[in-house]
């Protein structure tokens, strides 16, 4: 029998005697399976990338050779291909944190030669117990080397990642003759030519076409969340199967969520933020089920998650790129024949993305603080470091990263995980990262393009891909002359207004001090010292009340009445803190001396409780947004705050503006506590948050 004859029925085994090879999937396997090449498939998401290697692995394993290995950011996502690739009996492992258990027993397959498929996420690379137990027993002899998402190998690719680099290396070290698969859904000419360099010679590249044929796209600019919330809500009953709405933060996503709820639709927020409570392999399988009908995901729902059915994807705000924004909407239509993307625009679009691009790499002097405070020690840990260096935890881990992969930090790996400075020079690498931002500010220049292009908008994105052959789909509402309504009623937008004005944001206590705060002290606050939970009005500068709380600080110099009348609904109507407070303090400020008091007496007034200004600034401090991370905002408060002697007992509403980190209010209600109050209620007008979204 021809071998892609076999290759054919193993194809049928695994997902259904009607199918054939898609155009190029057999050309790709050949390559690597037959010919022994190194290869790179570029194709829409959707198209059967993971079918190229797992029959290329069942080949490769038939003719005698070693295991796969697969390198992919997405092993929690693969578990429906694994149980297919089982069909042909493939016998697939992987190591990763959540199964130390299970670490022994994959030792022993791979011993005895029964592991097909070695699957590992690219940090694995950088585990010592990979290098020392794994990396030895499949050195030498590999069948197969796979690069799931490809194009994060490449600092043009949307996803960049620096632990790729090490996946560089490993390839450039493999011996001649073992077959190298690369895969990827996003990559245009100039991230291609990138990987083929990085890749080595000999790398053929097969790219199919981009374009989808059932998915219908357009685009609308609604300017306020109110206005886009309003929509949803009049649009979202014409669809009858599931779908996506992507937001650009994790707090979008919990808003957009509760406002869908409220109106009876079956959503869940999807995020990768500080969410104890949030299971997202369950959220995910829920989704599968069609248990939930839409999940409100920041880009946490991202590359690999494969729902064939789904309907529509909606975007919230806007991406930063054509490349991002594909990848996303290519979730849609599948395996239907009608599907949707819609793009709504909002006002916050650009303010979002150019924090994102702004924050994208980490300052030079992050980078040099680091590296000083690591020669001068025998190894910290992260939150050691984040005490001595005036950084945001992402930002350490992301230099962290990078320097480790340029060798200019190790790790150990002992029960306490530790940096440490090597003897290797560093120099940092400003030429690539200024190249990196100003391609991504090109990238938000062509996607405001985008959004108010007259023309097709498939062939726009199919020409900023450099699909070989763009042409205009005729499906698009651009193309169509209609589409959904771009308008919408003035009543729901009113009731959304209302909805963002009453969303209750939690503020939960501090219970424990950052790491070498106190070194002589235990970490745990008291409970008889913390804070009760707490409450916000709003998000600083969001939609609803946020602005009004921007201008009233930075413009008039003075909240208005109407914040008042919307703080004491949220305290008696909704909130309702019980014992209810006694009496009313605030934070004191040497910069606003009269901005906060003044609106606390008024909200104290309203409530009809006293208002008692026991705190007070014993010195000056740097502003807390200035202070990058807990250690360093709680050693800015420490000592600046006093006590008058004597203060009233009973429960205390203790109000502040604008909560940045927590630790104010926390060391305010502390000394509260410990001077006599009863319990400290923090209440504060906004939170200032991070744009942080895909997390």
């Amino acid at each position: 029998m021809r071998i892609k004859d076999h290759t054919l029925q193993l194809l049928h085994q695994m997902i259904g005697q009607d199918k054939d090879f898609r155009p190029g999937q057999w050309e790709a396997i050949e390559a690597v399976a037959v010919k022994k090449q190194r290869a790179l498939v570029v194709q829409r998401t959707g198209w059967g990338k993971s079918l190229v290697y797992f029959l290329a692995t069942k080949l490769l394993r038939e003719q005698g050779s070693g295991p796969t290995v697969l390198i992919s950011p997405l092993l929690s996502l693969m578990r429906n291909q694994i149980e297919m690739a089982a069909k042909i009996g493939i016998r697939a492992f992987t190591i990763n944190s959540a199964n130390k258990e299970e670490w022994a027993a994959i030792e022993e397959t791979l011993a005895k030669d029964e592991c097909d498929l070695m699957l590992i996420s690219p940090e694995r690379l950088n585990s010592e117990h990979f290098i020392k137990k794994i990396l030895p027993q499949i050195s030498g002899r590999i069948g197969l080397f796979v690069v799931d998402e490809a194009h994060c190998i490449s600092d043009w690719g949307h996803d960049f990642r620096p632990d790729y680099r090490r996946i560089v290396r490993l390839v450039q070290m493999l011996p001649k003759g073992v077959p190298v698969l690369g895969t990827t859904a996003t990559a245009n000419d100039r991230v291609v030519k990138d990987v083929q360099a990085q890749f080595g010679p000999g790398l053929s590249v097969y790219r199919g076409r981009l374009a989808r044929e059932s998915l219908r796209l357009q685009n609308i600019r609604l300017s306020n969340q109110s206005e886009r919330l309003a929509w949803l809500a009049e649009n979202l009953p014409k669809f009858k199967g599931s779908g996506i709405i992507y937001c650009l933060t994790v707090a979008d996503t919990e808003r957009v969520a509760g406002w869908l709820k409220q109106k009876g639709f079956s959503a869940e927020a999807y995020h990768a933020g500080d969410d104890g409570n949030m299971d997202r392999p369950a959220l995910e399988q829920a989704f599968l089920n069609n248990e939930i009908k839409i999940l409100v995901a920041t880009i946490a729902l991202g590359m690999g998650f494969d729902k064939p059915d789904i309907e529509f994807v909606i975007h919230f705000q806007r991406p930063g790129s054509v490349v991002a924004y594909y990848q996303q909407v290519g979730r849609a239509g599948r395996a239907v024949e009608k599907s949707y993307g819609i793009l709504l625009s909002g006002a916050e679009d650009d303010e979002i993305q150019n924090y994102f691009i702004e924050s994208a790499f980490p300052s030079t002097q992050v980078f040099q603080d680091i590296l000083q405070e690591l020669e001068k020690s025998e190894g910290l840990s992260l939150y050691e470091i984040l005490a001595r260096v005036n950084t945001s935890k992402s930002m350490a881990e992301k230099a962290l990263k990078i320097l480790e992969v340029d060798g200019a930090v190790g790790q150990t790996f002992d029960k306490k995980a530790l940096y440490f400075r090597t003897p290797n020079l560093w120099v940092p690498e400003t030429d690539r990262i200024n190249r990196v931002l100003d391609l991504r500010r090109s990238e938000l220049a062509q996607m405001q393009t985008y959004v108010d292009h007259p023309d097709c908008l498939m062939k726009f994105l199919l020409e900023a891909l450099d699909d070989p052959n763009p042409v205009a789909c005729g499906r698009c509402a651009n193309c169509r002359g209609r589409g959904l309504p771009t308008s919408v009623s003035q009543e729901l937008v009113i009731e959304a207004e209302n909805f963002l004005k009453n969303d209750q944001i939690y503020l939960g206590p501090r219970k424990q001090w950052p790491v070498g705060l106190f070194p002589d002290q235990k970490r745990s606050i008291p409970l008889e010292y913390q804070n009760a939970v707490g409450r916000t009005l709003c998000d600083y500068g969001d939609a609803g009340w946020g602005k009004l709380v921007q201008s009233g600080k930075y413009q008039e110099g003075s909240f208005g009445d109407e914040l008042v009348k919307a703080s004491v609904h949220v305290i008696r109507n909704r909130w309702q803190p019980d014992p209810f407070p006694a009496w009313v303090t605030a934070i004191p400020s040497t910069r606003h001396p009269n901005l906060v008091p003044d609106f606390a007496l008024r909200l104290a007034e309203a409530l009809q409780i006293p208002f008692c200004p026991v705190l007070h600034r014993t010195k000056e401090a740097p502003e807390q947004k200035t202070m990058q991370n807990s250690a360093m905002q709680a050693r800015n408060v420490i000592g600046t705050i006093g006590i008058d002697e004597i203060i009233p007992h009973g429960p205390v509403l203790l109000v502040d503006d604008i909560i940045d980190s927590g630790w104010t209010l926390t060391m305010a209600g502390y000394l509260l506590r410990k001077n006599g109050s009863g319990l400290v209620y923090p209440f504060a007008l906004a939170r200032a948050t991070a744009r942080n979204g895909n997390t």
